[in-house]
């Protein structure tokens, strides 16, 4: 892991930062996948965290400083939001806060766009497996998308006597 990664603190987000999540996801979404459709206003999708993601999911930032630079909205086996300023990205930022819902939960899936190959890179480097494909007629930007899954593996050294 790069320096950022060292240096970033993962800290649980309340409602007072939920603009600044909600800034993270359009940020990254603008410059990493310009051709998806912009669907609402910034304050709508402040909304949607605060109504929503926060009152379903564990939401925690990554920060450096003052600065959040990443975040993760994640629950019931799920990962609902996982987002990195793009300038941060590549640096392991993504991986700590991956990290961390991997330590809470045993089992999780997670949607992501077909064409998001740097996301789909990421999540496979993880130990993701891609399942289910769809067309994107169920989704909100009308995007194909793909089902990923992931679950822990038995910890091989339980159930071993030690021998003699």
């Amino acid at each position: 892991m790069d320096d950022a990664s060292k240096e970033a603190e993962l800290v649980t987000l309340g409602a007072g930062y939920m603009r600044a999540a909600a800034e993270i996801r359009r940020e990254a979404l603008r410059q990493r996948l310009p051709w998806l459709p912009i669907l609402h206003t910034p304050e709508e999708e402040e909304q949607y965290w605060r109504m929503h993601l926060l009152r379903d999911c564990t939401i925690l930032g990554a920060a450096t400083g003052n600065r959040l630079i990443g975040v993760i909205a994640f629950g019931d086996d799920w990962i609902e939001q996982l987002y990195v300023l793009p300038d941060f990205q590549g640096v392991g930022i993504g991986s700590l806060l991956l990290g961390r819902a991997k330590q809470e939960m045993e089992d999780i899936r997670l949607w992501t766009f077909q064409r998001n190959t740097g996301a789909r890179a990421f999540y496979e480097r993880h130990g993701f497996i891609a399942g289910e494909e769809t067309d994107g007629a169920d989704n909100e930007k009308k995007e194909p998308d793909v089902l990923y899954h992931w679950r822990r593996l038995p910890d091989p050294t339980l159930g071993l006597k030690p021998s003699g």
